[in-house]
């Protein structure tokens, strides 16, 4: 084994300096514009209208309770039911670099109508989420300083009669709530039962970072499938996926990834990469090839380390990325490796996509063949050799 490594790590050192090679610039010549588009994949500037996650960042939970209803839970215990996990998932996700701080409120504040009168649902009538806003800040504005915190959790009572699982969201408001001297321009509204889906408050604090839906919400009455984009991979997707460390398109765009870690084919040619384990800290960790103004191909390495200890099938995995396509209409497509086969059916959001990624010795066409990935070896420190040709 250690032979046929060196013998490989001569053919890439030999296929790098005299064979005929594509340009392989750090990853700034490939990153993609900011659009209008909301949450847009561009990483070439950051909106500064969000918090960046790049040091630490201060949240208030408010806990609501209703005149109808009275809490079957404590605050604490539903607070438990997302942190500390919350904040480690960012820690692991980050390498450190980020800190997701979580200031409970000890208790329950009492909302001044009962939670049927909201009208709470995925597809709420603005008039009534307006109103449910107005309240919340207003009831919990003696307690809480707003102008301490960065962002603000509004977490309902589980058990409430008018609470409904599905519209937890993030609210972006077109004119802040204004309290405490702080505008508040978006809030994240939580009405999760308990215990909650799995990951859904750092899917919807993924949003307060400006990152967009990747699941595709299916028409009213249809039976497609949410999860064809980008299936069990990052947790914008799916939330119960098994593979929700953030793409590393993400990790670039937050900063947790350096240009350096990222390699730029911009030309015709070959290049090899050596792609280190996404979810490890240190070494190159996202090829991509760019295809257009605003699009382009991206390739990662993913194995079963910790955000993603339970995914599928380890490999170099490869995705779409369109910086002018709106969240939730497909900003981000999972490229099958195996369009033939699916794999945990058992666990996996959709397991369709759960096998996509590349083994050692297997390749991808792309484009009708402009560009070719070929994944050739992996090493003993995990690793992974990947041939680009584009042609």
């Amino acid at each position: 084994m250690a032979a046929a490594a060196s013998v490989f790590a001569a053919v890439v050192a030999w296929t790098l300096v005299a064979g005929p090679t594509a340009a392989a610039a750090p990853g700034g010549d490939c990153a993609l514009p900011r659009t209008t588009a909301h949450h847009s994949e561009g990483v070439d500037t950051w909106n500064a209208s969000y918090p960046r996650p790049t040091t630490a960042l201060d949240a208030v939970m408010i806990f609501l309770s209703f005149p109808d209803a009275v809490p079957a839970l404590t605050p604490q215990e539903v607070a438990a039911d997302h942190f500390p996990e919350t904040s480690r998932f960012y820690d692991r996700a980050s390498y450190g670099q980020f800190q997701l701080r979580d200031h409970p409120v000890d208790r329950w504040i009492k909302m001044p109508r009962n939670s049927t009168d909201y009208g709470i649902r995925r597809d709420w009538d603005p008039d009534l989420r307006t109103g449910y806003l107005r309240d919340a800040i207003a009831v919990a504005d003696p307690t809480v300083d707003f102008s301490a915190y960065d962002f603000v959790y509004l977490v309902a009572d589980p058990d409430a009669p008018g609470v409904d699982a599905d519209a937890t969201k993030v609210v972006n408001l077109a004119t802040p709530m204004r309290a405490d001297g702080t505008d508040l321009r978006r809030l994240v509204t939580v009405f999760e039962q308990h215990p909650p889906d799995h990951n859904v408050l750092a899917h919807e604090t993924g949003h307060v970072f400006d990152l967009p839906d990747l699941y595709s919400r299916p028409a009213i009455g249809s039976d497609a499938d949410w999860d064809t984009h980008v299936g069990d991979w990052d947790l914008m997707g799916s939330q119960f996926g098994l593979a929700p460390e953030p793409f590393a398109w993400h990790k670039w765009k937050f900063g947790w990834l350096q240009d350096s870690q990222v390699q730029c084919v911009s030309r015709r040619g070959t290049t090899w990469h050596e792609l280190t384990p996404l979810e490890t800290a240190g070494g190159s960790k996202l090829v991509v090839v760019r295809t257009g103004q605003r699009t382009a191909l991206a390739m990662e390495a993913r194995t079963a380390a910790g955000n993603d200890v339970g995914l599928c099938r380890e490999g170099v995995l490869l995705y779409e990325v369109r910086s002018g396509t709106e969240s939730g209409e497909g900003p981000v497509d999972v490229l099958d490796g195996h369009p033939a086969t699916s794999a945990c059916h058992d666990g996996s959001a959709y397991p369709q996509l759960a096998d996509a990624p590349l083994g050692v010795g297997e390749s991808y066409s792309y484009d009708a063949g402009r560009v070719r990935v070929t994944v050739a070896s992996r090493s003993l420190d995990g690793s992974w050799a990947v041939k680009v040709s584009e042609g």
